[in-house]
C-alpha cells in the first residue's frame, strides 16, 4: 500500500512544490486490527484475522502450525488431522502448565522455526515462517519471560537419547500408512487388531512439520514397537524453493533429524526419510546436492538415508542422476496409482532393488477400522537392509549389487 502511494505522489511534485508537499500531513497505513486473547492470567495480542481454538471445547481439533491460529489448552490424543500437511507459519499453542520460577524462560529453536516458552501457569509453542519478530512481540506483550524486547537466540540442549530400538524397527514388507500426527496408543492398538496395516509413517521433526505431536514420545514408539508396529520416520524441513546453501542445509537437516530420532529411540542403522515435496525442474541441481549432503551426514552419524518425493520430480531426478553422486539407501515415491506394490515406471527395476523401496500409492483417505477413524495416505513397503555397518559418508552402498549399470548415466529407455 505504501509503494502505491509513493508512485502516485511523484507526478504531482511540480504542481504542489516541495514546500507544499513537505507541509502536508504524513500519510501512514492504518494499524492492522488485532484481538486480545486472555488465558490463565496472560493476555496475548494477535492479528485480528487469527483463529482462536479452545481445545477443551474442541478436543478433536487438529493443532496445525501451517495456519495462523491460537490454540488454547492441550492437544487431544485423537486429533482429526489431515493425512498430510507441510509448512509452518506464525501460530501459537498455549498449554496449561505449573512451571516453577526456575523453569520459566524462552528458548529459540531455529532449526524447528519455533520458540518454546515457559511462563507462570502456561507453556507456549510459538512457530513462525517469515516473521519471527511477530511471535517475539506477542510473547513479550503477554509477559512471557524473555530477554525483552527480543528473545535471546539460543539453541536448545540436544535431547537425551532414548534406549535404542533395533534398526529392524524401520524394516517392513507389506502395507503401511502415514498420517500428519501420530495416532493415540488406543487407536494404534485398534488398527493393529483390525486393519491390514503393520507399519506407520511418523513425522519426527523438521522446520516444516505442520501438525502437533502430543502422542509422539519415546514411550509411545517403544509401546508400538512392542505391539508389532514398524516405522517410517519422516523429517520434513526446507523445501526446494528454500534451498540456498544445499550442502550446509542438507547436513544441518540430517544432524537435527538424527537428534530427533535418537530422542525417540531410533538408534544406529535406522532409516530416516527426508520429505521433499514435488518441485519444478529449475530446482533439480539444488535438491540433488541437498540430498547428497543429507545422506552423507546421516551415514556419518550411523543412520541410513531415505528419501520421499513425488515420482515425477524428486524420484525421477534421482533416477536421471543415478551413479553420479551419493544416493539414498531407500526411496519412498509418491505415485497415487492405487497399486499396492513398489513398482514405478520412472524407476528401473535394477535400481534400489534389494528391498529398498516404499510406494505411497494412495492418499487423503479417511479409513475406519475397529470403530476408529484416521485420515491416512496408503503405503506399500519392501524394506529390509543388510545388517552390515552403515558405510562411511564417502561410500555408495546402493551400488553394491549393480556393477553392470553404474558406468553410464541411465538413458530415457529406463522410463519406457
Amino acid at each position: 500500500m505504501r509503494s502505491r502511494w509513493r508512485k502516485a505522489a511523484v507526478p504531482v511534485l511540480p504542481v504542489l512544490g516541495l514546500t507544499a508537499l513537505a507541509g502536508a500531513p504524513a500519510q501512514a497505513d492504518p494499524p492492522a486490527p488485532t484481538r486480545q486473547v486472555d488465558y490463565r492470567g496472560h493476555r496475548f495480542t494477535v492479528p485480528g484475522s487469527w483463529q482462536v481454538v479452545d481445545l477443551a471445547e474442541n478436543p478433536a481439533a487438529c493443532v496445525r502450525f501451517d495456519r495462523h491460529a491460537v490454540y488454547l489448552g492441550r492437544p487431544g490424543a485423537d486429533q482429526d488431522c489431515p493425512s498430510h500437511a507441510v509448512g509452518r507459519t506464525e501460530a501459537l499453542l498455549v498449554e496449561p502448565d505449573g512451571n516453577t520460577a526456575a523453569e520459566q524462560g524462552t528458548v529459540a529453536e531455529p532449526a524447528k522455526r519455533q520458540y518454546r516458552a515457559r511462563a507462570d501457569k502456561l507453556t507456549v509453542t510459538a512457530t513462525y515462517d517469515t516473521d519471527p519478530e511477530l511471535v517475539r512481540t506477542i510473547l513479550s506483550g503477554a509477559e512471557v519471560p524473555a530477554a525483552a524486547p527480543r528473545v535471546q537466540e539460543l539453541s536448545p540442549a540436544p535431547p537425551e537419547a532414548a534406549p535404542a530400538l533395533p534398526a529392524s524397527a524401520t524394516y517392513h514388507s507389506g502395507k503401511g500408512f502415514d498420517t500428519c500426527t501420530a495416532p493415540s496408543s488406543r487407536a494404534m492398538s485398534t488398527w493393529q487388531d483390525s486393519s491390514p496395516y503393520s507399519a506407520v509413517g511418523i513425522y519426527i521433526g523438521g522446520s516444516k512439520r505442520a501438525c502437533s505431536q502430543p502422542n509422539l514420545t519415546a514411550s509411545w514408539v517403544r509401546q508400538q514397537a512392542d505391539d508389532g508396529w514398524r516405522f517410517v520416520p519422516l523429517y520434513v524441513g526446507t523445501q526446494a524453493s528454500g534451498i540456498s546453501s544445499p550442502t550446509a542445509q542438507g547436513a544441518s537437516a540430517a544432524e537435527d533429524a538424527a537428534g530427533d530420532a535418537a530422542a525417540l529411540g531410533f538408534g544406529p542403522g535406522a532409516i530416516l526419510y527426508y520429505d521433499m515435496e514435488a518441485y519444478s525442474a529449475s530446482y533439480t541441481a539444488k535438491v540433488l546436492a541437498f540430498e547428497e549432503a543429507w545422506t552423507k551426514e546421516l551415514h556419518a552419524r550411523g543412520y541410513r538415508s531415505g528419501w520421499y518425493s513425488s515420482s515425477g520430480s524428486g524420484i525421477s531426478d534421482l533416477v536421471d542422476h543415478y551413479g553420479e553422486r551419493t544416493m539414498p539407501d531407500v526411496i519412498y515415491n509418491g505415485l497415487w496409482n492405487g497399486l499396492a506394490d513398489t513398482l514405478d515406471p520412472s524407476v528401473p527395476s535394477p535400481f534400489w532393488a534389494d528391498h529398498q523401496r516404499i510406494h505411497q500409492y494412495s492418499g487423503n483417505r479417511r479409513e475406519t477400522w475397529g470403530g476408529t477413524t484416521i485420515n491416512i495416505d496408503q503405503d506399500y513397503l519392501d524394506v529390509r537392509l543388510a545388517a552390515d555397518p552403515v558405510p562411511d559418508a564417502s561410500s555408495t552402498p546402493w551400488l553394491a549389487s549393480m556393477p553392470a549399470i553404474t558406468s553410464a548415466r541411465p538413458s530415457s529407455k529406463w522410463r519406457s
